[in-house]
């Protein structure tokens, strides 16, 4: 199975993991996300590295860890919610070569909920969810001239005043 082989479909309805301008207090959170979500939480997307772009960021599947939020789509407008981020990202379907996202299906981490019996070196219980990742031309791009974002945040990661918007 290829990295942006979303394996078999999902069952029920997945949550979302964004990391960029969607994220709560960034211009398309309000934009494309209020009044759509009925939860937002702190999550994190391990095995991935986050770039800097032309005013977004992109995450690859990498040795590292992606900062974001997990969103749980409101009640009744889970298809209208998916269907506005996959315009918003670029995303035409699985492996289309005019893709800028592919939206595939990753296990993230909800950091501050310890499960009992945990052993040292785990990660904290995750779950299921849609992100979007860089689509295949646009990750050969940024692993070869990219600018990794260290700490995994994309707010930390672009200076005070930089472009906000795509």
């Amino acid at each position: 199975m290829s990295t942006l082989d979303p394996g078999p479909p999902p069952t029920g309805e997945l949550p979302f993991f964004v990391y960029g301008t969607l994220l709560p207090g960034e211009p398309n959170h309000d934009l494309f996300l209020r009044g759509r979500t009925s939860g937002e939480r702190a999550a994190v997307l391990p095995r991935a590295l986050l770039y800097d772009g032309p005013g977004y960021p992109y995450a690859i599947d990498g040795h590292g860890r992606v900062h974001g939020t997990l969103l749980t789509a409101a009640p009744g407008v889970y298809g209208e919610l998916l269907g506005l981020l996959d315009h918003l990202e670029e995303y035409l379907g699985p492996g289309h070569p005019r893709n800028l996202y592919e939206r595939v299906v990753r296990e993230v981490e909800l950091p501050g909920e310890g499960a009992p019996g945990t052993r040292e070196g785990q990660g904290p219980p995750g779950t299921r969810a849609w992100v979007y990742l860089a689509a295949a031309a646009v990750t050969r791009s940024l692993r070869t001239s990219g600018s990794v974002i260290a700490e995994g945040r994309w707010a930390t990661g672009r200076p005070p005043g930089g472009p906000r918007t795509p």
